[in-house]
């Protein structure tokens, strides 16, 4: 469905005419969602960049909305958008219609079609939360958290048919801190796509941007994660459960075991010194629990159906009995 917004409507059909524009005045096709999206697409319209068109997508009714609205950004600027995917063949039909001569993919959920990469006159390239080759693929910040990386970046690069794995035009690192969580980084990883964008456009609108293949042997690839993929495994160390812990935390949804046949999930944590029995809570306040190496002090937890809790409430009621994460 089109969205309406203050520019003229995709079936006009003197929206999208005329021949081929020069390098200084280059038509964009955007597809963004997502903190990156929106900043990305800031920077674009800052220095002067003519989009034509934006897809996005609708916000899901099961997950939580803590980032900035593509939608809104597009309505703001009068740009026409669409939340449909690009590679329907209505959409295929519109892209050539407009001939670009980039497309833009920030954070874009939808895998895009070749038929669609091939349209643009100087490229489709994408921005990806991750120094590539390392860490192509879905959600590669939270995955750089919990496989405990001291850093990542933010990737421009090529698209091509394989995800990932197109010339890169430019890249930053960014730091990972020990205490950092996955929304700590990805924080610093919009910033680092912000700075990519405010380098690599110019470079791009005069021809002149660097292409450098990407070797794929010296990077790794990650799948999507899910929910259940956010359970404790009590036997891991002390380290690795804590780097699991930050790497699901608020706003994702977080790390999770059972007490008492209970789901508890856990928000807040660090490693410490000691020995116990791999889910035995060694200690109610503090909050302590035996791993496969070392001790996790909990800070916040919430049972399911209750609020959080901080490991003062907590012991309020599991106070005397030995207890055992499951």
């Amino acid at each position: 469905m089109w969205e309406e917004s203050t520019r003229k409507s995709a079936s006009d059909p003197g929206l999208w005419s005329g021949g081929p524009t020069d390098l200084e005045n280059n038509r964009l096709i955007v597809c963004a969602y997502h903190n990156v999206g929106y900043r990305c697409i800031e920077e674009l319209l800052r220095q002067g960049a003519r989009i034509e068109l934006i897809y996005t997508h609708e916000d899901s009714p099961t997950e939580e909305i803590w980032f900035a609205s593509v939608r809104e950004l597009a309505d703001s600027h009068g740009i026409p958008y669409l939340t449909t995917d690009i590679s329907l063949p209505e959409n295929v039909a519109l892209v050539r219609k407009i001939a670009p001569d980039f497309i833009f993919s920030f954070y874009y959920r939808n895998m895009i079609k070749a038929e669609v990469l091939e349209i643009p006159r100087s490229g489709a390239l994408n921005l990806h939360g991750s120094y590539l080759p390392k860490y192509r693929g879905r959600v590669p910040v939270n995955w750089a958290v919990i496989n405990g990386e001291t850093e990542t970046g933010a990737t421009l690069h090529y698209m091509v048919e394989k995800p990932d794995a197109g010339d890169i035009v430019c890249q930053e690192k960014v730091a990972i801190s020990f205490s950092d969580t996955s929304h700590d980084v990805f924080g610093k990883v919009t910033d680092a796509a912000v700075t990519v964008i405010r380098a690599a456009w110019p470079l791009l609108r005069q021809g002149t941007a660097p292409r450098i293949a990407m070797d794929l042997r010296s990077g790794n690839y990650c799948g999507g994660r899910k929910p259940a993929d956010g359970e404790i495994n009590w036997g891991r160390s002390a380290v690795q459960i804590y780097n699991l812990i930050r790497g699901v935390t608020h706003p994702y949804p977080g790390a999770f075991s059972s007490l008492d046949g209970r789901k508890v999930i856990i928000w807040e944590a660090r490693p410490i010194q000691g020995q116990g029995e791999p889910g035995q809570i060694v200690s109610a306040n503090p909050i302590l629990v035996g791993t496969g190496d070392g001790l996790l002090e909990i800070r916040s937890l919430q049972f399911e159906g209750e609020q959080e809790q901080t490991p003062e409430q907590f012991a309020r009621h599991h106070v005397g009995a030995v207890k055992t994460f499951a």
